[in-house]
Order: C-alpha cells, then structure tokens, then sequence
C-alpha cells in the first residue's frame, strides 16, 4: 500500500504564522488555491481529507471532488494556544510552550498544550485511522501538519521534519513495514 500524506495548501491564518482555533475553518488563500491547483497525485486513489475546509478545497483543487471526510485527519487540539502565534505564547508563559508542544508531539505524552490534547490522546486518533487504512493500493489523505507529523512518528519513527504547505509524504507499506519513500515540496 502506498499513502500519500498532504499537507493542505496555504491560508491567510498559516501567513499570520497563527496556533489555529479548533472552529476555524479557513479557506485557502489565493496563493493556496494555485499551489493545491498544482499537486500531482494518482486519481485513481482512495482519497481522504480532514474536514476542514482548506484541506478539503487542496483535495478539491488537486483533482479529488469526492473524498472520504475523516475527523481523525484534524488537525491536532492545540488548547490554549490556539490563536496565538510562538511569540506571543513565549511572552506570554515562557519555556512551558515548548514543553506543551514536545508533550503533544511524543505518543506516549500524558500531557500536552492545557486545555489541549495530550500526545497519547493525539497520536491514538492518528494510529487508529492508520490502521483502518486497506492492505493494499494507493490512498492520498490530505490533512494538516500535525496529523502528518505524527503518522511520520508512528509509521517510521521520524521524530522531527518540516513539511511545507503543499508538501506531500509518500510511505509505503508493504510486510507489516512502513518506509518512508519521498518528500515533496510544492511545485513553484
């Protein structure tokens, strides 16, 4: 089985470098659109998205009108730092951001951003999904930075990668074994 991770095109919030809300629902901007408008990906697959609005409208633009709305592809509960960019998070409560964050971002974290997800509660929804996954075939899900993250971390124990808005993370499975076979930055 190949997946193909993508990470939705671009938005205003992603611009303003932003913890987005958990009800935001951005649509992708005009750069987004063009940048979504460009992916390569096989139509032939089963396709995926969260159910949010700029991963469904990649999907859209990307050659995928109908798609299986997931919840597990969310991006992840950031609580409290919703809203609010590094910086401000930093003034505002010191290191602790960055602990939050390595919390959410370890499978096994108890704990996580307050008000949050934990890291174990994140990576649960990630692996479940994964695992509901079929046995063979190409499947493109189209979803945010988190969830991709973290499939990364399960699948083939990457702990740390930046996957740019547009990006895609093609893994194969085959055996039982995930490897992970490219990384796509988006076509400019």
């Amino acid at each position: 089985m190949t997946l193909y991770l993508v990470r939705h095109a671009p938005t205003l919030p992603n611009a303003e470098r932003r913890y987005p809300l958990l009800e935001e629902d951005a649509p992708l901007s005009p750069e987004g659109r063009e940048v979504a408008g460009r992916l390569r990906l096989p139509l032939q697959a089963a396709a995926y998205t969260s159910p949010k609005l700029r991963a469904r409208e990649t999907a859209k633009l990307a050659g995928f009108p109908h798609t299986f709305t997931v919840a597990a592809l969310t991006e992840a509960d950031f609580g409290l730092m919703a809203g609010h960019t590094w910086a401000e998070l930093e003034a505002r409560f010191g290191a602790r951001p960055r602990e939050w964050i390595e919390a959410l971002g370890h499978p096994e974290g108890e704990t996580g951003p307050p008000e949050g997800e934990t890291g174990r509660q994140f990576h649960a929804r990630i692996q479940n999904w994964l695992a509901a996954l079929p046995g063979e075939g190409e499947v493109v899900a189209f979803t945010h930075a988190g969830p991709l993250l973290a499939a990364l971390r399960l699948c083939v124990g990457l702990r740390a990668a930046e996957v740019a808005l547009g990006g895609v993370v093609v893994l194969k499975r085959a055996q039982g074994q995930w490897w992970l076979r490219e990384l796509r930055l988006p076509h400019g």
